[in-house]
């Protein structure tokens, strides 16, 4: 099995990414968070700082591009290759409501021959491997089929599948029967994303699909950075390593960004998730999510780690909406 990093906006850039890696060397690829073309069609400082392989040693990272304009992505298709990257992820995935009234992200899939006319574009002139993210559908999953015929007019490195449409955007739950679908009538290989917090769902996904080969895990992993050994070895991550796991994240921010307030404001973005893994974690949650100063955010978390233990959770415990 292939264990994939999904990109989650605002969170798993490359700070977090080497804090991951340097504790959890799990992963066979990495998704670097979308990149959106400018109008000169130039990296950001913030962008370039991401992707630089010096920022990612020992990674296999994947830049992602959101766009639906063939001439942006063989501009970036450029910038990529100079810094080395061999492969490209096209993000046709995103339900942002901002995204999607651009018609980018999975917006785009409620344009099937722009699409198809993109991808032509593309494919035609690419210098590089190119994988797709995307959702089944904008509106209804009975879009998927002919999204599907679409992709499969074009050797795609893999298709990843996030089987939700836009309008679920991370409501219900995923149609398995859409990735059943990619399963029997993809050409190209297929990789399975959504919704697998613990053992149950990954069992339950590989006995359905024994032949499944890659999955992308995102707010799994941050809720329990250790949860590939469960897979794996069917064992907990101790106390310790995420303690360990914690103080490198909070020490690379205060290395490398500047201000209370901005520290701050990432490492709760981090307890979003991370508190799960804690028993009766609510109170200490909210603590965090108060804490205006270093200080008051150290106390809190200090008190959850030493008044709380870790718990291997069932699935519907899963509360981020």
């Amino acid at each position: 099995m292939k264990y994939y990093y999904a990109p989650m906006e605002g969170i798993t850039g490359y700070l977090h990414r080497s804090v991951y890696h340097s504790l959890f060397d799990d992963i066979d690829k990495y998704f670097a968070p979308f990149i959106v073309p400018n109008q000169n069609r130039k990296l950001s400082g913030k962008e370039r700082r991401d992707l630089l392989p010096e920022n990612n040693q020992g990674m296999n990272l994947i830049p992602q591009i959101l766009t639906n304009r063939a001439e942006d992505y063989l501009a970036y298709e450029d910038i990529f290759l100079s810094f080395g990257y061999k492969e490209i992820n096209i993000n046709l995935g995103c339900p942002s409501k901002t995204v999607v009234s651009k018609y980018r992200g999975s917006g785009f899939l409620a344009k099937p021959e722009e699409l198809d006319a993109f991808l032509e574009k593309i494919f035609t002139d690419r210098k590089c491997r190119i994988s797709i993210k995307t959702r089944v559908g904008k509106d209804s999953e009975d879009e998927f089929p002919k999204l599907l015929e679409i992709y499969n007019k074009y050797p795609l490195e893999e298709l990843i599948i996030h089987p939700r449409t836009q309008k679920d955007m991370y409501k219900n739950t995923p149609n398995i029967e859409m990735y059943e679908y990619a399963v029997k009538n993809s050409r190209n290989p297929v990789c399975y994303n959504g919704d697998i917090f613990g053992p149950t769902a990954y069992r339950e996904l590989i006995e359905q699909f024994p032949g499944t080969e890659a999955i992308m895990l995102g707010r799994g992993l941050l809720i329990n950075p250790g949860l590939i050994c469960v897979f794996k070895d069917g064992e907990m991550v101790d106390k310790k390593s995420i303690r360990k796991y914690h103080d490198r994240m909070y020490e690379a921010y205060i290395q490398n960004m500047s201000g209370e307030k901005v520290i701050l404001f990432k490492m709760k973005e981090l307890w979003v998730y991370l508190h799960q893994l804690f028993s009766n974690s609510e109170k200490y949650a909210k603590k965090i999510r108060k804490a205006q100063k270093l200080y008051a955010y150290e106390s809190a978390v200090n008190e959850l780690f030493d008044e709380q233990e870790l718990i291997l959770y069932d699935e519907r415990r899963f509360r981020i909406k």
